[in-house]
């Protein structure tokens, strides 16, 4: 994706709450707190690329990563999704990054709500006993639970594998959140179940020897990186 948009994110708590629709959830993503500002243009331009290089070519999960914490990986896979959920595309959440979550507090969710780790860690747990949540029209949310002790175990399980699955047939899009490559490899194992992955690099924090490393190995594991999102505060 030649050309990203530079997405300008703004300090998290920052912008005000409306009352969000009737039985939906409170949420603070620009798309929805701020949709005239420029984070929600750009969140929408990156949208417009997705589409035409993406979601047309058929393909129905997109796994987005970033070489190193604090880059806002987690507020572009949000606001992405509710930016694709606000055009009539029926969207998932998934909540992928078991070691330092952050979705379901974006979407107001109860902490105990039962997510992903939860039904990769118990085989007799059903996918409709996870707490998939319509937080918004067209859009669900699957956080990903309590911290387990083995996360890179638990997602490379054929487990992980299927729930993707199930949920590529359920829903038109899915959209999976994940932890920095700086910091296990987790994220790299998400972008291989998924196939498809977008980079989120960060301006004046993120290297570039980084950011093509990483391209990289999503490359060598079967993963098509679809572009690169620079993010700046």
């Amino acid at each position: 994706m030649s050309g990203a948009p530079v997405i300008e994110i703004a300090q998290p708590g920052s912008l005000g709450q409306p009352e969000p629709p009737g039985g939906y959830r409170r949420t603070s993503a620009v798309l929805v707190t701020a949709p005239s500002s420029i984070e929600a243009e750009a969140i929408r331009g990156l949208r417009t690329r997705i589409v035409a290089q993406h979601v047309r070519e058929g393909r129905r999960a997109l796994a987005i990563c970033s070489p190193s914490s604090g880059t806002g990986c987690t507020f572009v896979a949000a606001n992405l999704a509710v930016a694709f959920a606000q055009i009539g595309t029926k969207t998932a959440l998934l909540d992928a990054n078991l070691r330092a979550p952050g979705i379901a507090p974006l979407f107001d969710l109860p902490a105990d709500i039962p997510g992903l780790s939860e039904y990769l860690s118990h085989p007799a747990m059903r996918p409709d006993e996870i707490g998939i949540v319509e937080v918004l029209p067209n859009l669900s949310v699957i956080a990903s639970g309590p911290p387990p002790l083995n996360p890179q175990e638990l997602l490379s399980a054929d487990r992980f594998r299927a729930l993707v699955n199930q949920l590529l047939r359920e829903f038109e899009l899915t959209i999976i959140d994940t932890s920095a490559a700086n910091v296990c490899t987790d994220g790299q194992r998400v972008a291989t179940v998924a196939g498809y992955s977008l980079i989120v690099a960060r301006k004046h924090r993120s290297f570039m020897a980084d950011v093509a490393l990483l391209a990289r190995t999503l490359r060598a594991d079967r993963s098509v990186v679809v572009g690169t999102v620079l993010s700046e505060f």
